[in-house]
This record gives C-alpha cells, structure tokens and sequence, in this order.
C-alpha cells in the first residue's frame, strides 16, 4: 500500500508565550489548513495580549542544529520565515537557505510587534535585505516594515504601489504590502510579481482581535504554495482565510489587549 504524503511547511520564527502569534500561530495555520508543519525557533518571547515583556535570542548555532536536523530527515515544501530578531541568525538562515537550494520562501519581515515592541535588531534590516529579501518566493511586509525597508513613510495606495515596485528590484519575486495601517475603512493589500499585479480590497472588520494576522496570513501563504497553487492565488485564499479568522475570532475575548485571530474557525 502506497503511503500518502504531507504537505510539509517548515516556520523559522520566535515563539510567543501568549500564542496569538509567532511559531504558535504558524503550525495552527499550517494544521488547519491541512499541513505537516514543522519549527526552527529564532528567540522566546515573553509575552501576552498588552504587551512584550522580555526577549530571549536562541543562539546561531542551535537555530542552524534546528534546520538540519529538520531538512536532513523530513524535508519541506515551503518556509514561512518571521522573526529572526539578530543579523547572525539571518546569516545562518540565508547560508541553510542557499544549502539546500529551497524554494517556495515567504519572508514575513517581523520588526514591530502589534503592541509596538521591537522584534528585529536594527543593524540586522541590512542583513535581511541583502542575504534573505533576493532568496525569497514572497515577502509580505506591513505598511511600517516596508517603510523601514524604503527609509520613507508611505501612506497611501499610490505609496505602496511605488514602494512595492522597489521592493521588487530588491530581489523577491513578488511583494505583498499589507495595508492594514492605512487610514481607510477598507484592509486593501497590493500584491506585485513579475507578472502582474493585484489589488486586494476587502471591508476591514472591527476588532481588538488582529493578534498575529501578519504570522497568520505568510503562514497561509506558504501553505498554499506547498499545495501547488501558483502565488496570486495563493494570495487571494490567504486572504480569505485570514478574514474568515478574524471575524470569528471578534466573537471571543481573551486576555485584556489585543487577542488572537480564530485560526480553526472552519472548525467551529
């Protein structure tokens, strides 16, 4: 009898005590949408809804034990990369990366967690530009990440179809900025590849809930592309599941700041 396989989705990230994001949100995402996932841990975050209290980077090396032991045996399909918090792990990271010739990359540049507390070392933006940003399938930054990544503000949709045209030429093979941040009623991402380019407009739905919708949907992402959808429309179910989360998770109310998305709300 012929075993089935996995579809394998491998997160290289930070964990979050409070598990509304980070590795925690990615192998819930993985799970439900019907993947194997697997983690390589980049620091331990001491962490709730309100707040980040304390950081703890995870050596090189161990981050670099962690990848091997994982690629050697079981494998991936796709790697959803979040928080990596130091420019030796990005080095690490990029060297594996290059190793085993990996494809299907999402590069969710983590810097600024949702209460406002640094995650990514500062020296280590040019490290990430330069060794990881030209190895990625897909980057997914936020409108203040991709305003680090420029060194300008961008505030509107003409903003962000110009800064996603420069983030192209940084290597990626396609850009996602997230517009979350924009001051509208609507949550509208603007994806860009080589191919074309898309407008995702959606209604933007009220809630405290919005923890880790960043890990959430470059989680959703590399899903997909570990199932073989092509990336617009990887893209596109992403975003869908994603707003499917976070309307259900607006029914529930945990903690007293920003609570989780409801990853298996298909579940439910």
């Amino acid at each position: 009898m012929t075993k089935k396989l996995y579809h394998r989705v491998l997160t290289i990230a930070g964990s979050d005590s409070g598990s509304g994001a980070g590795i925690q949100a990615d192998l819930k995402t993985f799970s439900a949408l019907g993947c194997f996932g697997m983690s390589a841990i980049t620091a331990l975050t001491a962490q709730n809804t309100r707040e980040v209290r304390a950081i703890e980077s995870i050596s090189p090396s161990f981050v670099e034990h962690q990848l091997e032991a994982v690629l050697e045996d079981i494998g991936v399909d796709a790697i959803k990369i979040g928080m990596l918090f130091s420019s030796e792990i990005i080095h690490v990271v990029a060297k594996i990366l290059k190793k085993y010739n990996l494809k299907n990359i999402v590069l969710d540049p983590v810097m600024i967690a949702k209460s406002g507390d640094s995650l990514l070392k500062q020296e280590a933006t040019d490290a990430l530009v330069k060794n990881l940003i030209p190895l990625s399938h897909l980057i997914t930054p936020n409108l203040p990440e991709a305003s680090v990544l420029l060194g300008r503000p961008i505030k509107t949709k003409e903003e962000m179809e110009e800064a996603a045209t420069d983030l192209l030429r940084l290597g990626s093979n396609a850009v996602l900025i997230k517009g979350g941040h924009l001051t509208l009623n609507d949550s509208s991402d603007f994806l860009l590849t080589k191919r074309k380019k898309i407008w995702l407009d959606q209604e933007r739905i009220e809630t405290p809930n919005a923890h880790g919708t960043g890990c959430t949907l470059s989680s959703a992402i590399a899903a997909h592309l570990a199932k073989n959808y092509e990336i617009e429309e990887a893209v596109i179910l992403s975003k869908q599941y994603l707003s499917a989360a976070l309307k259900k998770g607006s029914e529930f109310q945990i903690g007293k700041g920003h609570g989780p998305v409801h990853h298996f709300h298909h579940w439910w």
